[in-house]
């Protein structure tokens, strides 16, 4: 078995210090924010706000990766389905019980097409080449 090079262990070490900075900075300011946290997790408005932010940010994101190599259609299906999903979450539609099932569905789905695209897009440079999708996978 390879032992780690000095290069991992800085970076590993910088992450956990950067972890151990964040938890005793930010920790209290959290904490003290809370009340305001749950007042925003219960405002409607909160939602349309983050659906307002994927819609544009998704569209760009697909129609960029659609310029370097053809999308599957299944590759947009998934995308629209999931900001469908997000958009009825955040409309409460069809009713308030559904909103959460629907929103966690679908950023969910929305962020499998993400992962999907990003490791094949990876793959591709990894072959050197910006072929199609395949057809399958």
């Amino acid at each position: 078995m390879k032992s780690p090079s000095a290069a991992l262990l800085d970076a590993g070490a910088v992450a956990l210090s950067s972890l151990c900075l964040l938890h005793c900075l930010a920790l209290p300011l959290l904490a003290a924010a809370l009340p305001l946290f749950g007042v925003w997790a219960e405002a409607e408005w909160v939602h349309l706000v983050f659906v307002a932010i994927a819609l544009p940010l998704t569209g760009f994101a697909l129609w960029r990766a659609e310029r370097r190599h053809p999308l599957p259609a299944l590759a947009w299906l998934s995308a629209g389905i999931g900001l469908a999903l997000l958009m009825a979450g955040a409309l409460a539609l069809p009713s308030h019980a559904w909103e959460t099932p629907l929103t966690v569905t679908g950023s969910l789905l929305l962020a499998a097409t993400h992962i999907w695209n990003a490791r094949h897009r990876h793959r591709q440079r990894r072959r050197g080449g910006a072929g199609r999708w395949p057809a399958t996978s």
